[in-house]
């Protein structure tokens, strides 16, 4: 993931109620919205997986600091000597820390499938809009503006493809990210675009299970292919773990049985390949076995989820844990790695890496206070005035 900070294009081997209709004329009231909250089908809170995704942002964020390859190496931008001489029990550890990106491919497809459930398209548009825009542009205003007063860490971007970044689209337009983490948003949307065709037709328990076999052979199909739209379409490198995220909710709202059990097995063999392929061509800092292990772990987590054994799992701080999740993984990469740039000879390295993720995770908590709540709450009142007003059209 270190080198896809200036990748173009599309990323390769790399790198989260019901509503009836209003009638003609009647103006929308909706509630404040809130941040994503994971519910299971008799409205109870996942608390569980809040941590999760908090575990899977820290295991990200300390990777990129003291695990990656890129600062391993002699004399690079970010530590100016390999960090595996500063603290070598870190970045054993650390350098396992990418695999918190296929975690959150995972969890996205549980927590898609499930706030989906019952809902209109509109509803799925605008609750993915609200939730993944306000804290995108901040992340991005934030992220330019600490590479222009901090420079010679990361190549700022010109103006024109910074811009273009506040769509989101830019990896399909071949233009590079403001963040390199940002990879992993377009991996999202294009399984949203897929998965709005299910939430349009009305999901079911069937349905469901065929737009995973179908698009399981999809993305077994086109790496050989050589049909580059297929490609796109299929996503080959993230397909399988949205994949066991949407196989292991149907198993939590409908129950187990031997097709989830074989579309989650036919997702973890092939989620373990992908692995194997990330560290070969991109890590080069951790091993597979290790990599598969911590992989299996975590889809064991979620199976135990899945089937209730965390129902009794609770605590307010991780509502928050998980709100402070998206804000945090979108911001600390090019940012903080500049701010140790700055800092390293200021202290000692693992007091740095805990002090700068700790302000990272203070900043998330007041965007997400100050931004995202306000921001989403804004588009949400604009979008369901819009739908209204396109209804009212129709009619």
């Amino acid at each position: 993931m270190q080198d896809a900070q200036r990748r173009t294009s599309i990323p390769r081997r790399v790198l989260s109620g019901l509503h009836q209709p209003l009638p003609p004329g009647t103006a929308p009231v909706r509630p404040t919205p809130r941040p994503a909250v994971v519910r299971d089908r008799a409205g109870r809170r996942l608390y569980a997986i809040d941590g999760i995704r908090l575990l899977a942002a820290l295991m990200v964020a300390v990777h990129h600091y003291a695990g990656t390859n890129r600062v391993d190496q002699p004399g690079n931008r970010i530590w100016d000597r390999p960090v595996s001489d500063i603290m070598p029990t870190v970045f054993r550890f650390a350098s396992y820390g990418w695999i918190g990106v296929e975690i959150f491919f995972v969890i996205s497809g549980f927590v898609i499938c499930m706030s989906c459930w019952g809902r209109s398209p509109r509803q799925f548009f605008v609750s993915r809009v609200i939730r993944l825009y306000p804290a995108y542009w901040f992340a991005i205003v934030f992220t330019t503006a600490v590479l222009i007063t901090l420079p010679g860490v990361w190549d700022r971007l010109r103006t024109r493809d910074i811009l273009l970044n506040f769509t989101m689209l830019q990896s399909g337009s071949g233009v590079m990210n403001v963040d390199g983490v940002y990879w992993t948003l377009w991996s999202e949307l294009r399984f949203y675009l897929l998965f709005l065709v299910v939430v349009w037709t009305g999901l079911t328990y069937r349905k469901v299970v065929v737009f995973c076999c179908v698009w399981g052979a999809a993305a077994m199909l086109a790496p050989i292919s050589e049909l580059p739209l297929l490609e796109l379409v299929a996503n080959p490198e993230g397909a399988w773990y949205f994949i066991a995220g949407l196989s292991l909710y149907l198993m939590h709202r409908f129950g187990q049985d031997l097709l989830l059990w074989g579309i989650l097995a036919m997702a973890w063999l092939m989620g373990q390949r992908e692995l194997g392929i990330r560290i070969d061509e991109v890590e080069h800092v951790s091993g597979w076995r290790g990599s598969v292990l911590i992989f299996t772990v975590f889809l064991l987590a979620m199976v135990a989820i899945a089937r209730g054994a965390t129902d009794r799992v609770r605590g307010r701080w991780l509502v928050t844990a998980g709100a402070l999740t998206y804000p945090l993984y979108l911001m600390h990469y090019a940012a903080g790695t500049t701010v140790i740039n700055r800092l390293r000879d200021t202290m000692d390295a693992r007091l740095l890496v805990i002090s700068v993720i700790a302000g990272f995770m203070l900043l998330s908590w007041l965007v997400h206070r100050l931004v995202e709540r306000p921001v989403a709450r804004l588009l949400k009142r604009g979008l369901d005035t819009s739908f209204a007003r396109l209804r009212n059209a129709g009619a």
